[in-house]
């Protein structure tokens, strides 16, 4: 898959709307810095920095990343975008009060040290956030990589994410209805988990 290409498209490949899961959840998420996984072209990053949240996106699309800057100038916010290659990307430890990952489908190889780090990234009481299509979406059809190791299961998350606590973690069937990429019903897997506080 070449994001760049598919970026390169005239509009927006998942709309400009926030993720639906992300927007019914923002209130869990302290107000302070959010880290932003795949953002591609911005639409969550844009969302949260309207909320009055600080937002770092990242993303190993260039082309997608000028398109988020693009639209946060036309909302009126800003965010920071950074470009780089999620296998090598760092996360710092306990920087961040939120971090989102948003149809953010990687190799397990990149995903599971990826989703390890974020777990350490965030600070004790900030917030994890992900919906991604689940291992049955290969059955559907409506949008998401036709690779089995690049989708996820409740179980493996769970793993992935040790440390946290689950105030959510399910997998559900929704009509999924971003852009021209994601339409339709889709077997996805939600996730809220919470860092808990230092004892």
């Amino acid at each position: 898959m070449d994001w760049d290409e598919r970026y390169s498209e005239p509009g927006f490949a998942y709309g400009t709307a926030p993720n639906e899961f992300l927007v019914s959840v923002v209130d869990r998420i302290p107000k302070g810095k959010i880290l932003s996984l795949a953002e591609g072209e911005g639409r969550n990053a844009v969302y949260l920095a309207s909320l009055g949240y600080e937002v770092t996106g990242v993303d190993g699309s260039e082309v997608g990343l000028r398109k988020a800057v693009e639209l946060a100038a036309e909302r009126g916010v800003v965010i920071t975008t950074v470009h780089a290659d999620l296998g090598a990307f760092e996360i710092e430890p306990a920087q961040w009060d939120g971090i989102t990952a948003c149809y953010c489908h990687l190799p397990s190889a990149i995903r599971i040290p990826l989703h390890q780090a974020a777990v350490r990234g965030l600070k004790p009481g900030g917030v994890f956030v992900l919906e991604a299509f689940s291992k049955e979406q290969l059955a559907y059809g409506t949008g998401g990589p036709q690779s089995l190791d690049m989708l996820m299961s409740l179980d493996e998350l769970k793993r992935e994410l040790a440390g946290l606590e689950f105030i959510h973690a399910v997998q559900v069937e929704r009509d999924v209805r971003e852009g021209s990429r994601h339409t339709g019903l889709a077997s996805v897997v939600q996730i809220l988990g919470v860092k808990p506080l230092e004892p």
